[in-house]
């Protein structure tokens, strides 16, 4: 069996895009799943603060915070914002901007860590996602978390643990200097073989196109491989 394709992606939950490019790599996933010989992949969550300054409690709403850090106009970040919501629902996503509540997002990222040491991290991300785009969710607090942990079935006691200690901050460091080390600046960004590329939020066929060329690579170089194990 060919090894499989890794993928890597640095996001932030708190990324509208984010959440969209998510759901279009599921799209192009359940695609290729169809396929004779379906590429094999691994997926990996990588941290990228985009408003690392935010305080936890941030006083207004998703407009007057994007009207401040962006100095825009108000009736043009509800442009925006409208456009966003528009996408999001041809993706599956029923975006609520109106209820969001606008937060830091480290400890959040905390959380994915330590949900990928548990083996959730997946849904973890699905769930903080979800819970902060489409339910109006606060995702900054530890208390907050620990709950939305409990969810995907995680320890309540062992998340608070990790989060009051803040045991996984340099895991999010670390992701965040190997952001800077490839040169990404903005999210989503998907590193597909540590080699491919996809920045932003592309529909399902750029991946399904990516996924199928590099699988039928892997199924061209696995003859010549064995080839040589049995001259050997």
């Amino acid at each position: 069996m060919s090894e499989a394709i890794s993928i890597d992606i640095w996001s932030d939950i708190a990324c509208p895009w984010c959440y969209i490019g998510k759901r279009n790599l599921e799209k192009g996933l359940e695609a290729v799943s169809g396929d004779d010989d379906a590429p094999q992949v691994n997926i990996t969550f990588h941290s990228f603060e985009l408003s690392p300054d935010t305080p936890v409690d941030f006083d207004g709403d998703e407009i007057d915070f994007l009207a401040g850090h962006k100095g825009m106009p108000r009736d043009q970040v509800e442009q925006m914002l409208s456009h966003v919501t528009g996408v999001a629902e041809n993706a599956g996503l029923a975006y609520r901007f109106d209820l969001l509540q606008h937060t830091n997002t480290v400890k959040a990222h905390e959380l994915l860590h330590f949900a990928k040491a548990q083996g959730v991290q997946h849904a973890m991300e699905e769930r903080l996602m979800s819970a902060y785009f489409t339910e109006g969710k606060h995702v900054g607090r530890i208390d907050d978390l620990v709950d939305l942990a409990v969810e995907v079935g995680l320890n309540p006691d062992d998340t608070r643990e990790a989060l009051v200690s803040a045991r996984h901050l340099a895991d999010v460091r670390q992701d965040q200097a190997q952001a800077q080390a490839y040169g990404i600046q903005g999210v989503p960004f998907f590193v597909i073989d540590g080699q491919y590329g996809i920045s932003g939020a592309q529909p399902p066929a750029a991946f399904e196109n990516v996924l199928r060329d590099l699988w039928a690579k892997r199924g061209e170089t696995e003859p010549e491989a064995e080839a040589e194990t049995a001259a050997v």
